[in-house]
């Protein structure tokens, strides 16, 4: 039998991957590039040199070091430069928009070098995922930086020396990039946010969570959750909802449409296989929760995303 998965796992395990580019920058000299609007995350890593990083929205430049990793999660323009005073170059001048791999040069290099890309996600969960993270994941501490820095060099070693499988090996690198890059975020806000991400922090409230995952379609009360944390019912929903942002019972319903969804893109099981599969006795019980949640029907989300698959 599989070993059961973690909540974080469980939730990534919904969010899909889609288009992904890989590539490296190099520049020399005084620069300032301006990035547009982007879908996904942008990740990078500082290989060498220093740079500042300007996101839009954000209240104050962050200067980034060699060693240094951070993801953009939430779309926003940004502008990497060596003086932010210098007036920027729009990187669709040097970056063209279908180059994947490779290293792009600017003014000949030499000083500054990074590694990295963009991924985006797909599935109903990725908008909950990214709306919990910051406009910049900054990640610079120093045990930090070297669990990355296997990821990063590997990278790059695939972007200038090209193989067969390369896009594969930078794809994976890139999810594992994601995943190590949200552990240490995770890491480092614990006890500061609320969100079913920084919930995951409390060992309580990342047991009880787990439990619901690992039994959606299990009878779940405050009562049997708060035993099997060994919490008084009425102290468990009170510190669930503070942590989590919502009641334990409302998050397991969400996290039941979340995985019926899933299922429903993946796979021919008819409506009523999978509403028994996640506790729910009859069809329109189960159709009846999906809407509230989901904001259609089941049946109408079925023919969006054949739609939505016929039109790419």
């Amino acid at each position: 039998m599989p070993a059961a998965m973690d909540p974080l796992s469980d939730v990534l395990s919904l969010v899909k991957l889609g288009s992904f580019v890989s590539r490296g920058f190099e520049a020399g000299g005084e620069w300032a590039i301006d990035f547009p609007r982007h879908s996904g995350i942008k990740f990078y890593a500082v290989v060498a040199g220093a740079c500042w990083l300007k996101v839009e929205g954000a209240q104050t430049p962050v200067r980034l070091l060699a060693g240094d990793c951070f993801l953009l999660p939430k779309g926003s323009p940004f502008r990497l430069a060596s003086d932010l005073a210098l007036a920027p170059v729009d990187a669709g001048e040097f970056f063209p928009v279908s180059r994947d791999g490779g290293v792009t040069v600017h003014n000949g290099g030499g000083d500054f070098a990074s590694v990295g890309g963009y991924l985006t996600l797909s599935g109903e969960q990725a908008p909950a995922l990214l709306g919990l993270l910051p406009s910049i994941v900054h990640i610079r501490e120093e045990a930090a930086k070297a669990e990355l820095r296997w990821c990063v060099e590997r990278m790059r070693q695939e972007l200038r020396e090209p193989q067969p499988g390369g896009f594969l090996v930078a794809q994976q690198l890139a999810t594992l990039m994601l995943i190590q890059a949200l552990r240490l975020h995770l890491a480092e806000m614990r006890g500061r946010q609320t969100g079913w991400l920084f919930a995951l922090g409390d060992r309580q409230m990342a047991a009880a969570i787990g439990a619901m995952h690992a039994e959606p379609a299990r009878r779940w009360t405050l009562q049997a959750l708060a035993a099997l944390v060994g919490m008084s019912r009425t102290s468990f929903a009170v510190k669930f909802r503070e942590t989590v942002g919502v009641s334990p019972i409302a998050y397991l319903t969400e996290w039941r449409m979340l995985s019926a969804a899933d299922r429903m893109a993946d796979s021919s099981a008819p409506i009523s296989a999978i509403a028994l599969d996640l506790g729910y006795e009859s069809e329109s019980a189960f159709s009846t929760a999906f809407k509230r949640t989901m904001g259609c029907s089941p049946r109408r989300y079925i023919r969006r995303r054949m739609m939505s698959a016929e039109a790419t």
